[in-house]
């Protein structure tokens, strides 16, 4: 082995080190949930786009726009959750596979899905994933990691919103 295949193979093993006042424990702990996070937005981003490219019917225009800016925002989020784990010195999901081990929102790979279907489905994924965004933020006061919580803050209120608008445009007369 030369010498710089040594040393690559030592800095792979090197722990990150970053400009933390965090403890070890915390940036353990969040860097853990934050990557189940980042994991749920990934299957949340394509499942949204699935059924963005997937979409039929008479609200096909509309329901297509909508479901295409939320995976707009969905994808946005990802990026913000990786540099997080990052800055606090933790490491993010490398794969695929990685993020199938530990998402916990559902794919759908159903050959039909009717519209409705569809945005109940995303609306109530949406309404999971702002509870467990509140269940971080939680974790992140206890730790005194004000900025993740502070990025918690607007995450969930866009998944809030997402459900909402999920929730008005199926609503059936006389809800």
């Amino acid at each position: 082995m030369t010498s710089n295949t040594k040393d690559a193979a030592v800095m792979r093993m090197a722990p990150l080190r970053t400009s933390t006042d965090l403890k070890s424990n915390a940036v353990q702990d969040i860097a853990a949930v934050f990557n189940v996070l980042l994991a749920d937005m990934f299957a949340l981003y394509l499942k949204t786009k699935n059924f963005h490219w997937h979409m039929s019917g008479p609200h096909f225009r509309d329901y297509h726009l909508l479901l295409d800016e939320q995976s707009d925002q969905i994808l946005a989020v990802t990026d913000a959750i990786a540099e997080r784990v990052r800055k606090i010195g933790g490491t993010t999901l490398r794969s695929i596979g990685h993020i199938a081990r530990v998402q916990r929102i559902f794919d759908n790979d159903a050959g039909f899905v009717t519209p409705l279907d569809m945005l109940a489905e995303l609306r109530d994924d949406n309404r999971q994933l702002a509870a467990r965004l509140r269940q971080t933020h939680t974790l992140c006061d206890e730790y005194g990691d004000v900025a993740g919580a502070s990025l918690l803050e607007v995450w969930i209120d866009e998944a809030e919103r997402r459900a909402w608008f999920l929730f008005e445009v199926s609503r059936v007369r006389g809800e």
